[in-house]
């Protein structure tokens, strides 16, 4: 009889192990594993629309609760557009500060919106039709872009291609750069195509020729956002 009950309380405890041990599996397997874990902390953020995103995955927005797991680390970015982004990253190992209950991100407005507006032909070749001849359109092409741009990287007549070095405006924590591109897209009927590059950078002292550093942005600075209707409007 304590035989038959002994094998009865294994199989309960074995029974038990596996049961815990299934579920324990399926919450670590469930949205990237910070879901498990002893630590919670609270998430809340200056902007109420921010969106938060954990271990690279939207999560909600204005604040969360994460769980950082044992002898683990989880990631949060915090977005917004016109604000610089906020990442941290909280580890729950031993040996490290102890994680707080809770954290407020207070995002910092990005000066670089505010300088800038939205446009759609931002970073796309535009098609300019010139009426004047290759001569007169070509010297009016650098005319313009001569009184926005103080470099001129490549310039040549004969295959109708020109590239401005890229300009780069600081601020106090982003920078963003922008060059104009002209390519002769065919000489009967003449036709250029055009394209005013604008890249952004969260690195406030990114160089120019720093392309990792930035990514193209649907935004220009203010000064050159009518240089390609100026250029369509004096070489008709």
């Amino acid at each position: 009889m304590k035989k038959i009950l002994h094998l009865f309380i294994i199989a309960i405890i074995s029974n038990t192990s596996i049961t815990y041990a299934t579920e324990l599996n399926v919450l670590k397997n469930t949205n990237n594993t910070y879901l498990v874990g002893k630590k919670k902390i609270k998430l809340t953020c200056s902007q109420s629309d921010a969106e938060i995103y954990v271990n690279d995955k939207l999560m909600g927005k204005g604040s969360f609760e994460i769980k950082v797991p044992d002898e683990g680390c989880t990631t949060v970015e915090v977005i917004k557009e016109g604000y610089i982004t906020a990442k941290e990253e909280f580890c729950n190992k031993k040996g490290l500060s102890k994680l707080p209950s809770k954290y407020h991100f207070s995002l910092k407005k990005d000066d670089a919106f505010d300088a800038t507006v939205h446009s759609d032909i931002v970073n796309v070749d535009f098609k300019i039709t010139a009426l004047k001849g290759k001569d007169e359109s070509w010297k009016k092409i650098n005319q313009i872009i001569l009184n926005q741009f103080d470099a001129i990287e490549i310039a040549d007549k004969e295959t109708g291609y020109l590239r401005t070095s890229w300009v780069v405006k600081r601020f106090k924590y982003s920078a963003v750069r922008t060059r104009f591109i002209v390519k002769e897209f065919s000489s009967n009927p003449l036709v250029y195509k055009v394209k005013l590059a604008s890249e952004h950078s969260q690195n406030a002292m990114a160089g120019a020729n720093q392309g990792e550093h930035f990514k193209e942005w649907g935004r220009v600075l203010r000064k050159y956002s009518n240089i390609e209707s100026e250029i369509q409007a004096r070489v008709k």
